[in-house]
C-alpha cells in the first residue's frame, strides 16, 4: 500500500499542477475535506445561458454550445458532490432538459455542430449515428430529470416519459455498448428509492432491471486478465466502484485482479495511461489527453478509496 499511498501524493501535486480547474477542485473536495462551492463555482463556467453546458467539460468534443451529452457529464458531478435539489445551477439544468428532449422522449447524443470543433472521431456527427448510441445519455438524463425535479411536475413527467422505452431496450438486447451499460447502472442507482413508483409506471421491477445489467455487464467485461492491457475495454472497475456494489458478485475476484492492476499500472506522476486518441487532431488531443488523465486519477483513486485501499492521512 505504501507505493499506493506514494503515487496517490504524486498525483494530487500533478493534478493541481496540470489538469484543469474543475478537477483540482473534485480532487480537494474528495480527498482533502476541500469545499463543494469551489467544485460549483467552476462547474458553473461551462454553464450557458440556456442552462445547459457545453466548453468541452467532456474533454473529447470541444463545441461551446450546449448539448445533452454536456448536460450528463455536468450531472455526473452535481451528483458528486451532492449538489442541492433547488440550487439555481441544478433547476436550470433541469429547464434545459425539458426544452432539449425530443418528441420521441430522447436526446440527441451527437450534435451537427460538433463536426465545426476539435473532437475525438466517435463524436462525429453524421446520419443515423444515434442508432449507434441508442438510450445513452437519454436513461440517465431521465433519470436526473425525476431525481432533480419536484415530483409530479411537467418536468418530472418528462423523464418518466423516457424511462419505458429505455427499459423496453434494456429487457430485448442481449448485448449493449459498454457506455451505455454504465448509463443504466446511474439509471438503477438513481431510480432505487423509487423502486415502487417504477414498478407502477412501467410495471418492470428493479430487481429484474438489476438481473438484466448483471448479464449484459457481465459479457461486456474483459475477464482474461492477460488482455486488460490490450487498448480501450471494460473492466470490472468500469462499473464497480464501491464495494457495495450489486456487480461484485458478477466479477467476484476479478475485481480485487483490477485493482492490482491498476496499481501496477501506475506511472511515475502516480497517473495512468490515456488508451485512445483522435487522429484528425493530433495539437488538441495533446491538451485533451492532459485533461483526461486529471479525471482518470481522480475516478480511480476514489474507487481505491472506496475499497479500502487508500487511507487518507497521506499529507
Amino acid at each position: 500500500m505504501e507505493k499506493l499511498r506514494q503515487a496517490f501524493r504524486k498525483a494530487g501535486r500533478w493534478v493541481k499542477r496540470n489538469a484543469r480547474p474543475l478537477e483540482a477542485a473534485r480532487w480537494e473536495y474528495a480527498f482533502e475535506s476541500g469545499p463543494r462551492e469551489r467544485v460549483l463555482e467552476v462547474l458553473e463556467a461551462y454553464q450557458n445561458e440556456d442552462g445547459g453546458f457545453g466548453h468541452g467539460i467532456e474533454p473529447d468534443f470541444w463545441l461551446p454550445a450546449s448539448s445533452p451529452m454536456a448536460a450528463w457529464a455536468a450531472a455526473r458531478i452535481l451528483l458528486e458532490v451532492e449538489a442541492d435539489h433547488d440550487l439555481p445551477m441544478v433547476q436550470a439544468l433541469v429547464d434545459y432538459l425539458c426544452c432539449s428532449q425530443e418528441p420521441t422522449g430522447v436526446w440527441p447524443a451527437v450534435l451537427p455542430d460538433n463536426n465545426a470543433f476539435p473532437h475525438a472521431p466517435w463524436w462525429q456527427w453524421k446520419p443515423g449515428v444515434e442508432k449507434r448510441w441508442m438510450f445513452n445519455p437519454s436513461v440517465e438524463l431521465a433519470a436526473h430529470l425525476i431525481y432533480w425535479a419536484s415530483p409530479g411536475s411537467s418536468a418530472a413527467e418528462q423523464g418518466w416519459k423516457t424511462v419505458p422505452l429505455a427499459l423496453k431496450r434494456l429487457m430485448d438486447c442481449t448485448e449493449m455498448d459498454m457506455h451505455e451499460i454504465a448509463n443504466y447502472l446511474m439509471f438503477r442507482e438513481l431510480m432505487e428509492p423509487k423502486a415502487a413508483e417504477l414498478a407502477e409506471r412501467t410495471g418492470y421491477l428493479l430487481v429484474n432491471v438489476e438481473r438484466k445489467l448483471k448479464e449484459l455487464a457481465a459479457a461486456a467485461v474483459e475477464m482474461d486478465v492477460s488482455q486488460w492491457d490490450c487498448g480501450y475495454k471494460a473492466l470490472p472497475l468500469t462499473y464497480v466502484h464501491r464495494p457495495d456494489s450489486f456487480l461484485c458478485e458478477v466479477f467476484g475476484d476479478l475485481v480485487d485482479e483490477n485493482l492490482n492492476f491498476y496499481t501496477e499500472q501506475i506511472d511515475e506522476n502516480g497517473l495512468w495511461s490515456v488508451t485512445w486518441e483522435w487522429s484528425a487532431y493530433p495539437s488538441e488531443f495533446a491538451v485533451a489527453k492532459r485533461y483526461w488523465q486529471g479525471i482518470i486519477a481522480l475516478e480511480r483513486y476514489r474507487i481505491f478509496q472506496a475499497f479500502g485501499w487508500l487511507t487518507m492521512n497521506v499529507s
